[in-house]
């Protein structure tokens, strides 16, 4: 991923007026950092399209203030359920 590809990627996002809603999300304090990681879901305001997805950030405190230093977002894996798989077929893959 290169700087370009980043701005493109907000700028579309961003596009499809996204408002965004944490559903459930696990808060670490250390000293001088912190980590949120949960779940949330994203409502498209241009599109009414619902976007369900993981999130984690970790903040440091630095030069006075807090700062990002790690972030990332993937969408939910939703529609893979788990199959029945044979004895024989695992041995097949």
């Amino acid at each position: 991923t290169d700087y370009p590809g980043i701005v493109d990627y907000f700028t579309n996002f961003l596009k499809l007026e996204p408002q965004g809603e944490i559903e459930s999300g696990n808060i670490i304090v250390g000293t001088n950092w912190a980590q949120d990681a949960g779940i949330y879901e994203f409502t498209m305001g241009a599109t009414g399209a619902k976007v369900k997805g993981r999130y984690t950030f970790v903040y440091v405190f630095e030069d006075g203030e807090w700062k990002i230093s790690q972030h990332h977002s993937s969408v939910m894996p939703e529609g893979t359920k788990p199959q029945a798989i044979s004895e024989e077929e695992v041995k097949n893959l």
